[in-house]
């Protein structure tokens, strides 16, 4: 069984985190505690008329004094009727308040996850982070809504009717007082027993709930694959995970509940036995006998009460804990305190004895090269060589172990990473489309773009043909991730959200292996009337890069070999081993590649 973690009271941080959202509001919820309070005191209005009622009007049975009943009958609808809109008012602030801060925590979270890097992403499963925003929030929304105030109710109700017994007969009221000292060792036994479960109940969601996203995501590769069985039978080991979980939980308060059930009648038992002995004996008349017993219920249900509020309580404090140590997780990309003063980038780009190691695997080693704005650089390499690596450097998602990396001659770890991201526009090797149209998609970068521009981009990604055979053209709604299109499909929408961006560097990485060879050449074209634009190309297959300026080989996160097409021909090296194994023959992939076609 999964080690269950002790959380003993929320930490001083998390406070301080929720404390901070909480304030906002502290003086709607004071206000609302207020109106608690005066509701509270209506409360015993009733009970005391009751009582005046019996002694004073109904008195002895037989010589009855009508003449204050309407005014008691009119207090007690009165207060009733008062005490009902206090409630209701106070219910609204609540409830609109807790939105509010809700609002305002899920923005909070959402930005601050829009700040992580890579490596959290890499550490953190989507439906867990998914389950910070859902069931976490609505475990502190609960608390904030109801718990805050029942708790503050509760008390206020069960030592105020202590007291009013007290007002009215204090031998009564020191017998209510016995079973107080049980009731506290129980709030105390009961608190320690819950407040590891529920840390167990949050881990549990979390995987449960992380695991369903990932099946429903990979949904095509388990139907492919007939697995469906299989991913049931671990869906079920999950799902009884969080059912042992809550359960565990449930098995406390089914412990304990029994136990207030017991302290809450002894109250009753106690006023029936000797509360009915002394009104026999004339100690106390049956008006204060029917006013304690009107303020049993200000005894009982706290008890009732309390068991049920200590477990939300301490799914708050679980669901605290979990959010704060989600955003408190700092990112190891970060823009420098004082960034250098840089608008824009040109797209002169610098790698100076660049190595990238993690987890002691060298991915890059001792890598070195410089390009000029507006060149066009192919990359290629066997898989794992590090070509990504690359990329992934410039943009700065992950920072060189080693070395420099330079864009317009100023360390990337020196710039704002808004201004160094803005002026590239990427194209990836996994192709993502949100559930979007596809003008939404190409647009992207600037959704408020005339639609000539998204229509200009597409065409240079040669994505306007397919697009406009479709029903509705650009205003078709692609599914998640892009689901009912075909993989070069994507690739070009994906291109063409890269080069509409309109940006100083384009990086396409194996973008158009998808695709075929005459889409290929006419995407070639495109991307060669963009001049100005330093264009890198990730590739397997040489026809992609046989057009670039400079051409790194990569093998082992090592440069082996560069220049430019017919250089590395003449090298014959790795280049050229991997050209033969492709094309065979020279004369082929050049009378393939015409110059009518435009390229060099």
């Amino acid at each position: 069984m999964e080690k269950e973690k002790n959380v003993k009271h929320i930490s001083k941080d998390a406070r301080k985190w929720f404390l901070g959202y909480l304030k906002k509001y502290y003086f709607k919820l004071g206000f609302a505690l207020l109106l608690v309070t005066f509701s509270a005191a209506l409360s015993f209005v009733n009970p005391k008329v009751l009582g005046l009622i019996v002694d004073e009007v109904i008195g002895d049975g037989v010589n009855i004094n009508t003449e204050k009943l309407p005014l008691y009958v009119g207090i007690m609808l009165g207060c009733t009727l008062i005490a009902s809109c206090i409630r209701w008012l106070r219910n609204f602030i609540f409830e609109t308040a807790s939105q509010d801060m809700l609002f305002d925590m899920r923005e909070g979270v959402y930005k601050n996850l829009m700040q992580k890097d890579f490596a959290f992403y890499n550490k953190n499963r989507t439906g867990d982070l998914m389950s910070r925003q859902t069931g976490d929030m609505q475990a502190i929304r609960h608390c904030v809504a109801y718990v805050i105030y029942n708790m503050y109710e509760c008390t206020l109700l069960f030592f105020a009717a202590v007291i009013m017994i007290f007002t009215v007969n204090a031998k009564m009221g020191a017998l209510m007082l016995i079973p107080v000292p049980f009731t506290i060792i129980c709030i105390i036994l009961q608190s320690r027993a819950i407040k590891p479960k529920f840390a167990k109940i949050r881990d549990r969601f979390s995987s449960l709930n992380a695991f369903v996203q990932e099946n429903i995501s990979g949904n095509r590769v388990v139907r492919a694959f007939a697995k469906e069985d299989y991913e049931i039978s671990k869906f079920n080991k999950e799902n009884d995970g969080y059912r042992e979980a809550e359960t565990d939980a449930a098995t406390v308060w089914v412990k304990f509940m029994p136990i207030f059930e017991v302290i809450s009648a002894s109250f009753s038992v106690i006023l029936l036995v000797v509360g009915g002995y002394m009104v026999i004996n004339k100690t106390m008349s049956l008006g204060q006998f029917i006013m304690v017993n009107g303020y049993l219920w200000m005894l009982n249900n706290p008890l009732h009460m309390f068991g049920w509020l200590v477990n939300d309580y301490y799914r708050f404090i679980a669901s605290v804990e979990k959010i704060y140590n989600t955003i408190s997780a700092k990112p190891d990309i970060m823009t420098p305190r004082y960034p250098a003063d840089v608008k824009k980038i040109k797209g002169n780009i610098e790698f100076k004895n660049v190595s990238y190691t993690i987890e002691d695997e060298d991915v890059l080693h001792d890598v070195s090269f410089k390009v000029k704005a507006g060149e066009t650089i192919g990359i290629i390499g066997a898989t794992g060589a590090g070509k990504s690596t690359i990329m992934n450097l410039i943009c700065r998602f992950f920072d060189a172990t080693e070395g420099e990396v330079l864009v317009d001659g100023v360390n990337v770890k020196d710039l704002n990473l808004h201004t160094l991201r803005d002026g590239i526009g990427m194209a990836m090797q996994d192709v993502f489309l949100f559930s979007d149209t596809i003008e939404g998609n190409i647009a992207y970068a600037k959704p408020d773009c005339p639609f000539e521009k998204v229509k200009w981009a597409a065409e240079l990604a040669e994505a306007d043909g397919f697009i406009m055979e479709m029903a509705d053209g650009y205003d078709t709604i692609v599914g998640e991730r892009g689901v009912g299109l075909s993989g070069g499909q994507k690739q070009r929408i994906s291109l063409a959200r890269a080069i509409l961006k309109e940006p100083s560097v384009i990086i396409l990485d194996d973008t158009t292996s998808a695709v075929d060879m005459e889409t290929e050449s006419h995407i070639q074209v495109a991307l060669n009337a963009l001049k100005n634009e330093t264009k890198f190309i990730i590739a397997h297959r040489i026809s992609s890069i046989i057009g670039a300026d400079q051409i790194f080989v990569l093998d082992g996160g090592r440069i082996v070999e560069s220049g430019n097409h017919e250089e590395l021909l003449a090298k014959k090296g790795y280049y050229y081993t991997v050209f033969n194994h492709q094309y065979g023959d020279f004369n082929n992939i050049r009378s393939l590649y015409a110059t009518d076609k435009g390229v060099k």
